[in-house]
């Protein structure tokens, strides 16, 4: 665990940074932000769960609002009162995992059937 306070970005450089590595994430009242569209609430929780788990893993604590078919995942560091690198490299990592698409990649991973019964996440294009 750090003990000094990270450093935290301006607004300019998070747009910025935003722009160029997580385009799906937005700046909004000082968190930087997603959300993921989901089939059901299975799949909610699904996303919750991972999320939980990256970040319980990285010990940085994201607040979650969730409804039926979506997730919004809202990062800032807290004990720094704002975006700091912790920040991207977690946003990074549940993008990674989350956004991961297998069937896309061949090999033995094919990814969930088309059949509504067992969609997941609604994967942008």
């Amino acid at each position: 665990m750090t003990q000094t306070r990270e450093a935290v970005f301006d607004e300019a450089t998070i747009e910025q940074r935003l722009k160029e590595e997580l385009p799906a994430w937005r700046l909004e009242d000082g968190w930087i932000r997603r959300t993921y569209k989901t089939a059901s609430w299975k799949s909610t929780l699904m996303v919750i769960n991972t999320v939980g788990h990256l970040a319980e893993a990285a010990w940085h604590h994201p607040d979650l609002t969730a409804s039926y078919a979506w997730v919004e995942v809202r990062l800032m560091n807290h004990a720094a009162k704002g975006i700091t690198e912790k920040d991207f490299s977690l946003a990074k990592k549940i993008e990674e995992v989350v956004g991961w698409q297998p069937g896309t990649e061949g090999g033995g991973l094919e990814g969930t059937p088309t059949d509504p019964r067992f969609a997941y996440i609604k994967y942008e294009k």
